[in-house]
């Protein structure tokens, strides 16, 4: 059995064209209905440099130590990850785009191969993290341009390798009319042959050609739909911003929540560091969108989503070409997910909305029945699990991860999911210590520090209006979800790594 995961970043569960969002989705949707998908799957941590390490290892945020963005994940602890394992076990191990193991701004030159400041090699291709062959980027977010060899990987090193870096470099940042003022939105003139997710789409369909004859288990990373919202031409003009879906709610409401969301909008980080600061203070937060910006935002952050499924669409078929449909196991799945306006907030943060908890996860392969839905809660941290389960390969730890093979198979139930964040007062001016339970009706995070909560019926109230926490009519519920919590294993590192720059 071979293993194919491929992974979105940023990408909210409902943006599927399946969930019934007005986003294109055609591949996507094709590979619901020939295989499983799961209805109630969350992320393990609410950002991307933890929840990696999390699928990676099949280890909770405080257990394997990247507790948010900002920690490396030590090569021991990532060596000894489901890669490693399938490498060890005679597989060929390809990573190919966004890796977020470790650091990309970083104060100063770390050696890491995803590190700004690095000098890299340009004939290293691995091994990295158990990865027998890496094809990497550094970060792959458009925030600035590529930077330049010696301090690139394998996108960078392939961007500026015809001569045109400069050219390249102009249309990227140039906005397209029709021109929009909403945050962090533009339509880029960068030509979607030169864009990184048509290199992740190339590069895998090549890694697919060269280990056609042999087991292989392979992770293709697109760091899209992740902001800036910067989707290319033909794909920006693909969804008209009048006919996207807006949130029924989309009013800032702070009134009603937890004395933390208001914190992490509104305090100060505590950093020395000007550029951090300014970092923290503005890009990773946006201000309130009118609904003209929103729609503007949905946009394009759709056309992202759907330059991604061309892609998925092309791997598909390679995997036809080559022969190897029908003894791979298919993977999709995302990071985490976006507000995209849910209660007036945009991006992500300590507010453990469905938006950004919820992640999609499909799955196609034999013995997968097509057509089936899972609705039990689960976690992308399973998937180290399952992946070994359906392979037959034999894994070291990854204590924290249960395959998800008996719920497609059989009918295993699972009764709850669990996500966790430890964020220090760098990032908003205060600790926070996050614990979150879903079940298939309810969901609780707690803020240990202060014992505060919220607590949603999502039965009775989907868009998470009214928290129930401390309620007397829900509080055998409540008791129930704190008990969950408690559950987690002991295995913390105690203390936590210190954070440097995301």
């Amino acid at each position: 059995m071979n293993i194919l995961f491929i992974t979105s970043d940023q990408q909210r569960a409902d943006c599927y064209g399946f969930e019934g969002r007005k986003v294109k989705t055609p591949h996507l949707d094709m590979l619901a209905r020939e295989g499983t998908r799961f209805s109630a799957c969350i992320t393990p941590n609410l950002v991307c440099q933890p929840t990696r390490a999390s699928i990676l290892t099949g280890l909770l945020p405080s257990t394997h130590g990247v507790s948010d963005n900002g920690i490396d994940l030590p090569d021991a602890t990532g060596e000894a990850g489901y890669a490693g394992d399938f490498a060890r076990a005679g597989y060929s191990t390809g990573y190919i785009g966004k890796a977020h193991f470790k650091t990309s701004n970083t104060f100063h030159a770390t050696g890491s191969p995803e590190c700004r400041l690095t000098e890299q090699r340009d004939d290293w291709y691995g091994p990295y993290m158990g990865w027998n062959h890496v094809e990497l980027m550094v970060e792959g977010h458009n925030t600035r341009v590529p930077r330049k060899p010696p301090f690139t990987q394998h996108y960078e090193r392939w961007y500026y390798a015809d001569g045109r870096g400069d050219e390249k470099n102009r249309l990227l940042h140039m906005g397209l009319p029709p021109l929009s003022d909403a945050a962090q939105t533009y339509n880029s003139a960068l030509p979607v042959a030169w864009h990184n997710s048509t290199w992740i789409g190339d590069r895998t369909i090549e890694f697919l050609r060269a280990n056609k004859d042999k087991p292989f288990c392979a992770w293709a990373s697109f760091p899209d739909p992740h902001h800036p919202f910067d989707c290319p031409e033909p794909w920006s003009r693909l969804h008209h911003p009048d006919e996207v879906d807006l949130p029924e709610h989309r009013t800032m409401d702070l009134e009603r929540r937890p004395w933390w969301h208001r914190e992490s909008l509104y305090g100060k980080p505590k950093l020395d560091d000007p550029m951090l600061l300014n970092f923290r203070e503005k890009h990773s937060r946006t201000p309130v969108q009118t609904d003209k910006q929103l729609r503007d935002l949905i946009a394009n952050y759709y056309g992202m989503i759907s330059l991604i499924d061309h892609n998925v669409g092309r791997i598909l078929a390679a995997l036809d070409t080559y022969g190897l449909s029908q003894n791979t196991l298919v993977v999709y799945s995302t990071d985490h997910g976006d507000w995209l306006g849910d209660h007036g907030l945009i991006l992500k943060g300590p507010m453990a909305y469905e938006g950004l908890l919820r992640v999609g996860l499909l799955m196609r392969g034999p013995g997968v029945p097509a057509g089936k839905v899972v609705a039990d809660p689960v976690s992308t941290i399973d998937l180290p699990r399952t992946f070994a389960d359906y392979a037959g390969v034999s894994l070291g730890d990854a204590r924290h991860s249960r395959s998800l093979k008996p719920l497609i198979e059989k009918e295993a139930t699972r009764d709850f999911a669990y996500s966790e964040w430890d964020l220090r007062a760098s990032r908003c001016g205060v600790d926070l210590w996050l614990r979150t339970v879903r079940t298939a009706t309810h969901k609780l995070t707690l803020e240990t520090n202060s014992g505060a909560g919220e607590l949603y019926d999502l039965v009775n109230d989907p868009q998470e209006m009214d928290n129930r926490f401390g309620d007397p009519g829900v509080a055998k519920v409540q008791r129930e979800l704190e008990d969950m919590i408690r559950s987690r294993p002991k295995d913390q590192i105690d203390p936590l790594p210190q954070i440097g720059m995301a």
